[in-house]
């Protein structure tokens, strides 16, 4: 069997590269890089080590090739890194140990091999950096920070110079930074007979978050993640199979302690809407957003977040669960005739094609919940029952049991306007 090895990470001043590489004891070998944009000035060591979380983080997208129990890695762990790194590689891989018929034991198990930190390091620090996708969740964040008169600095992640335009509209100064990963290396891998699957990816873009905060001398990283990810789709023993274990509100927790211990605890991240329900994000998007964004934003990962791809002007392609899921959030909030113009004036309850992923979302017939961002199945009940009752709304070809979730109930959260 193979073992993944953890090689090393840098960081180039002179054009603001940061190189993360990876390999595997048989000599194949990752190399993997992101550009950053670089302030007036920035604090070395908090920047030395918020590159140590990414670089661990990132392996995940190289590990997955040829998973196996013991890694190689030259840097001393204390216990509490080690129950997050094993957090990361189990419960963050949770759905591709399901999709490659794995179980915990298959998957990476790190050793305590150091002390645990003492003393804490001072971080000056000020500002915010808000991340931004052109989705809804991301938007109402943009709003809520600026009718708070709170000043951000827009952040996105893309693999190109391409990115939506619509964040040129929210008003901020907006920063890019440039993902490359290394597909050549992973295509290499698939051919050897390499294993794919989801990763972590939330974990991996908030880790890099953290860099460009460091390296813009900001202290305040904010998310848009509302209540979502706790429903598992299946088990695996003890195991969850959690398509979004890194949107966990339990997730967001343990990372944020991680770069309170390992980096400052004057460097803070977490979500503003982490209180809020999925369909109370959407009914506040009505209300607050979609007069200007409506017909500009978009969730749909098929049609606009393929590597590579152009996605200047976000679109929606009809036809897969982050459409349907976000059809039946809208619906109670939004008339028919302007919920249907955004894919192209079809009633997606009316869809054949999207008859078993509407059962998914709404947990009918045994149907397995789709492996994407949605929302809870008692709460896409709800929202269904909702739409129903507003008018205007054909019905599925399927009966939908009530639901008494309640939406507007608030949850823990650590950032507050």
């Amino acid at each position: 069997m193979k073992q993944f090895i953890f090689k090393s990470y840098s960081f180039n001043k002179a054009n603001s590269l940061a190189k993360f590489e990876y390999g595997f004891d048989d000599g194949q070998n990752f190399i993997e890089t992101v550009t950053f944009e670089v302030g007036e000035k920035y604090d070395d060591q908090m920047l030395d080590r918020a590159l140590f979380l990414a670089f661990m983080v990132i392996g995940t997208s190289y590990y997955k090739a040829f998973p196996s129990s013991t890694v190689k890695l030259d840097v001393q762990l204390d216990a509490l890194q080690v129950d997050f790194f094993n957090n990361v590689y189990q419960e963050g891989m949770g759905q591709f140990a399901f999709e490659n018929n794995l179980t915990r034991d298959d998957l990476a198990h790190f050793t305590a091999t150091g002390p645990m930190p003492t003393g804490t390091t001072r971080y000056d620090g000020l500002g915010v950096l808000a991340l931004q996708s052109g989705g809804k969740d991301s938007l109402l964040t943009a709003e809520l920070l600026k009718k708070s008169g709170k000043e951000f600095t827009s952040w996105y992640v893309s693999s190109s110079d391409n990115y939506p335009k619509v964040i040129d509209k929210i008003g901020s100064k907006f920063v890019l930074s440039r993902r490359n990963i290394d597909h050549d290396g992973l295509i290499q891998a698939k051919a050897d007979g390499g294993l794919n699957g989801h990763v972590p990816v939330t974990y991996i873009v908030q880790s890099l978050a953290v860099i460009q905060a460091i390296l813009l001398n900001k202290n305040e990283v904010i998310t848009s993640i509302a209540h979502e990810g706790e429903e598992p789709h299946a088990f695996i023993g003890d195991l969850a199979v959690n398509h979004q274990w890194s949107k966990t509100w339990a997730a967001e927790m343990v990372f944020a302690n991680y770069v309170s211990l390992y980096i400052s605890p004057d460097l803070h991240i977490g979500s503003l809407i982490r209180s809020l329900s999925e369909l109370r994000v959407a009914e506040l998007f009505v209300k607050n957003v979609w007069s200007d964004y409506g017909h500009r934003f978009s969730s749909c990962n098929l049609a606009n977040y393929k590597q590579g791809d152009d996605n200047s002007v976000l679109k929606w392609c009809g036809n897969c669960p982050k459409c349907a899921n976000l059809y039946l959030l809208f619906a109670p909030f939004l008339e028919a005739s302007d919920l249907k113009s955004l894919f192209d004036d079809q009633d997606l309850f009316l869809k054949p094609s999207l008859v078993d992923t509407f059962k998914g979302l709404l947990g009918i017939d045994g149907v397995m919940k789709p492996f994407e961002c949605v929302g809870q199945v008692d709460e896409l009940r709800l929202a269904y029952h909702m739409s129903q009752k507003k008018g205007g709304y054909t019905q599925l070809p399927f009966d939908v049991p009530e639901s008494d979730f309640d939406y507007l109930k608030t949850y823990p959260s650590q950032v507050s306007l």
